[in-house]
């Protein structure tokens, strides 16, 4: 079944890239199922994706290894899916009634804000449009909109007029988001635009909570926004290794996991991953 010519195999591989640059990830079960051939190939297949630096290997399969170009946002939206929930429950959670935050943006801090409908008496300051969308229909939540260029991709509000607003508040609670988080505590993302607002966010709250599925440990993107150490809570599904719980030890950074469903990829050699 496994037995294909290096030209199949080579249109198999582009294959697999396609369905990564739309989807975000892609498992190795799914894979086998699509190609009829078995997991080992596929994690073969994987792997020769991942020393050519164009995947990344997670439990379970693989995600795109973004370098300088973010996904499209549906892809962003579909990966780690059920994780992003969890982390808006628990996130929400931490958010008192009654209080002040910015909201910025990324398809983590949606869930964050899908996840405050039960609060009351909040003020939400953010530059997403998706944000704004979820909560402006809420009488005990008041929303405003910071100005500027929207963009295209996902209806994210940036420019030097959006900074200038975000300047003008003092708020009780950032929520932010990150494409990236390098093995130093840097975080990461891709538009300078983008991360100058988000710059602005964290200068101006009290405290900075970061939503982030452990995924993003496994990134990469070219534009610094900050560092761990500017955050006083992290919430994520998990934290992915020893190593990064001692950085957030280092840096008094408060964890909350919010698990969800652990990927495996039985047969398969763990530390390849």
């Amino acid at each position: 079944m496994d037995a294909l010519p290096p030209r199949a195999a080579s249109r198999r591989l582009a294959e697999i890239m396609g369905i990564a640059r739309q989807a975000g990830r892609v498992s190795v079960e799914d894979l086998a199922q699509r190609f009829a051939v078995t997991p080992q190939t596929i994690r073969r297949d994987l792997n020769e994706l991942c020393e050519a630096r164009a995947l990344t290997r997670v439990h379970g399969g693989a995600m795109i290894a973004s370098g300088v170009e973010n996904l499209a946002y549906e892809a962003r939206k579909a990966v780690a899916a059920p994780h992003k929930r969890r982390i808006g429950a628990a996130a929400a959670a931490l958010v008192p009634g009654h209080s002040s935050l910015f909201i910025n943006i990324g398809t983590t801090t949606e869930a964050v804000a899908r996840a405050l409908g039960a609060h009351a008496g909040l003020l939400v300051i953010t530059n997403n449009l998706h944000v704004a969308g979820e909560l402006y229909r809420n009488p005990a939540i008041e929303v405003v909109l910071a100005g500027g260029a929207v963009r295209h991709s996902d209806g994210g509000i940036i420019g030097p007029g959006t900074v200038e607003q975000i300047r003008q508040f003092r708020v009780d609670t950032a929520v932010v988001g990150t494409s990236a988080i390098d093995a130093d505590g840097t975080l990461l993302d891709f538009d300078i635009r983008e991360v100058q607002v988000s710059q602005a966010i964290i200068a101006s709250a009290r405290r900075v909570m970061l939503v982030a599925d452990s995924s993003k440990f496994l990134r990469a993107a070219p534009v610094r926004i900050a560092h761990l150490s500017d955050v006083d809570v992290l919430v994520t599904d998990r934290l992915p290794s020893p190593e990064v719980a001692a950085l957030c030890a280092a840096n008094e950074v408060e964890v909350v996991e919010a698990g969800g469903p652990v990927e495996t990829d039985e047969g398969s050699d763990e530390s390849s991953f």
